[in-house]
C-alpha cells in the first residue's frame, strides 16, 4: 500500500511537468542587421531574437526592451515585400553607411542616403544608432 501511494505521488509529480515540456523551444530570429561603412565604430551586428533578446557584434544576448522587439517586429513587417524582392539599392556617391537587414523573407541592402530618400528605410537607420547605443553600449 505505501509503494502504490509513493508512485501514485511520483506520477502526480511527474504529471505537472508535462505542460512544461514545449516552453524549452527556442524562439524564432526577427532580424539579423548589419551596417558598414567608412565611419569609425561603423560596423555592427545585431541579431534580434524574438524572445526579447539582441546579440551585439556576436556577443551574449543582451535584453531588448520591450519598445525596441515591438520595433523590430515591425521593420521586419513594413519591409516584407522589399525583402521579398530581395531589394538591393546600390551605394550612392556620398553614402557614408551601408545597411544589410536580412528577414525571413528575404534581404533589404542599402545606404544611409537611400534611407534619408525613402521614408521606409528611416526606422531601420535608427534602430540601429539606437540599439548600438542603448543595449550594445557602442558610440555609434
Amino acid at each position: 500500500m505505501r509503494r502504490r501511494a509513493a508512485l501514485l505521488a511520483g506520477a502526480t509529480l511527474l504529471a505537472g511537468f508535462v505542460p512544461l515540456a514545449g516552453c524549452g523551444a527556442a524562439s524564432p530570429d526577427v532580424l539579423l542587421l548589419t551596417r558598414s561603412g567608412s565611419l569609425p565604430g561603423a560596423r555592427l551586428t545585431l541579431l534580434v531574437n524574438d524572445g526579447g533578446t539582441v546579440r551585439c557584434n556576436g556577443g551574449k544576448p543582451r535584453e531588448l526592451p520591450d519598445p525596441r522587439l515591438l520595433d523590430a517586429r515591425r521593420i521586419a513587417e513594413d519591409l516584407s515585400d522589399e525583402a521579398k524582392r530581395d531589394l538591393t539599392l546600390p551605394a550612392p556617391r556620398g553614402s557614408l553607411l551601408r545597411y544589410r537587414l536580412r528577414t525571413a523573407d528575404g534581404t533589404v541592402t542599402f545606404s544611409d542616403v537611400d534611407a534619408a530618400r525613402r521614408r521606409e528605410l528611416g526606422p531601420v537607420v535608427a534602430f540601429a544608432r539606437a540599439v548600438a547605443q542603448d543595449v550594445c553600449g557602442l558610440a555609434r
